[in-house]
């Protein structure tokens, strides 16, 4: 529970709340050499329990339902877009150019799983768009050689770094030095007033709207947690920026999906923006400022509204405004180097930094719309791949490890039609006593809807 009470209270969670959460330890679920498991227990614990919380505010309930995080359901969920099939076709994961590879004096991975990423990589290192030819220049450079070129070309590749290397980085000393949830009350607006609810099952976010201007990955679970909830999350993507089909599925449960020029169609973003409750980020810090979606500026214009933003690096130090996966953060950090070998850098047991930091985001914005039922308030919070990786390396220490044993993620994954086919996912892991056990509705093609609110 130390981990959970941890994040709890970095959600600014009181902590007479604790005692209402149990957990179902399974021996083997993410197994790594970090804690990974309880990093994930953790963060899902928190979520729910925030869910929870404002369910019994909204109901009126005497005390705030009681909240399970089984780590069988956990470890399914932070595999889910590896656990999704399409008709029985297993999911596109990494690309070819996204891996390891060697250089002259170590190691650097890549990220090339969108064109523009793949064309930006191969123009930075001048081959052609084949694996041998950027093995054969990649071996001719040092790390960090190839981590600028390939940076100022706009792609994405990383240096692998130990954690000791990475602890003296501007960049690190930057994220050490943050809270792990960072929570700003932006303006005076009045005490948000929320409808009473009723009815089966519970869905604390329900008559909530979320404008979801995310991309994988973090930023998407966030929101998709707010739609199992309740919400009604409309997704907003560029009409010329394509999302990957397979992991616009994974985390459109719940969802609608729409396409929005911001600068043609602006007219339109306002009245979405007028009508809505919560905005969820996830582009590079900075990046939607441009359009006038500093949180501030969305604050002014929309007072009382929720702001949350999710980033790899975070919003502040040298490499605030670059780009990042939870794979890259994985490397920079050290991550990579504990869960290799001499011989081969290793990973996560599963994009933890993504999942794990996608359900802290939702369990700020729903305790946010708690507070602001007390106090008001515009409200902005802001949470980084980066710091979510430093307390995995350095905040959390091992929990229990005697349980039932993790046989698989076979109980917690379900089976929908939907207009993309038949589908297999793993079902939610946020639970607590009356909370709904799945989503409302399955993930549709990506821009299918109307750019309005139901």
């Amino acid at each position: 529970m130390t981990a959970i009470k941890f994040a709890w209270s970095e959600l600014g969670g009181d902590a007479a709340l604790l005692p209402r959460v149990s957990t179902v330890v399974r021996e083997g679920a993410l197994q790594g050499r970090l804690p990974v498991r309880e990093l994930a227990r953790a963060c899902v614990g928190a979520c729910a329990l925030a869910g929870a919380e404002l369910g019994a505010r909204r109901s009126g309930l005497p005390e705030v339902p009681g909240v399970r995080v089984d780590d069988g359901a956990v470890a399914a969920a932070f595999h889910s877009e590896r656990q999704l099939l399409v008709d029985g076709r297993a999911p596109v994961s990494f690309a070819p150019l996204s891996r390891f590879w060697r250089t002259a004096d170590g190691w650097v991975r890549t990220h090339a799983n969108y064109p523009h990423h793949r064309a930006r990589l191969l123009d930075a290192l001048g081959v052609p768009d084949d694996v041998a030819a950027v093995e054969a220049a990649l071996a001719e450079q040092s790390a960090l050689e190839v981590e600028e070129a390939v940076y100022a070309a706009g792609g994405l590749a990383v240096a692998l770094r130990t954690p000791e290397e990475w602890a003296v980085h501007e960049q690190a000393v930057e994220v050490a030095e943050r809270p792990l949830v960072e929570r700003v009350r932006l303006g005076s607006a009045h005490a948000r007033v929320l409808a009473p609810l009723d009815g089966s099952p519970l869905l604390p976010a329900a008559g909530l709207r979320v404008l979801d201007l995310t991309r994988v990955l973090a930023g998407p679970v966030a929101t998709r947690t707010l739609a199992l909830l309740g919400a009604d999350v409309l997704r907003v993507d560029p009409p010329r920026l394509l999302e990957l089909p397979d992991q616009h599925a994974d985390t459109g449960f719940g969802k609608r999906s729409t396409t929005l020029d911001l600068t043609a169609d602006r007219h339109t973003f306002e009245e979405l923006l007028a009508a809505a409750d919560v905005v969820v980020t996830g582009y590079r810090p900075g990046a939607l400022d441009r359009f006038g979606l500093s949180p501030q500026a969305l604050a002014e214009r929309r007072p009382g509204v929720v702001v949350a933003q999710v980033s790899a690096w975070g919003a502040y130090g040298p490499w605030r405004e670059r780009r990042g996966f939870d794979s890259l953060v994985q490397v920079a950090s050290g991550i990579a180097v504990v869960e290799g070998s001499p011989e081969q850098p290793g990973a996560l047991p599963a994009q933890a930094l993504d999942h794990g930091t996608g359900y802290l985001l939702a369990a700020a914005v729903l305790r946010a719309l708690t507070e602001q039922s007390y106090e008001g308030g515009s409200r902005f919070v802001r949470l980084a791949l980066a710091r979510t990786a430093e307390w995995l390396v350095n905040g959390i220490g091992a929990g229990a490890a005697d349980g039932d044993a993790y046989d698989g993620p076979g109980p917690w994954l379900a089976e929908t039609d939907s207009s993309l086919g038949r589908l297999r996912y793993a079902l939610p892991p946020v639970s607590f006593v009356g909370g709904p056990a799945d989503w409302a509705r399955p993930p549709v093609p990506w821009g299918t809807d109307p750019a309005r609110w139901v």
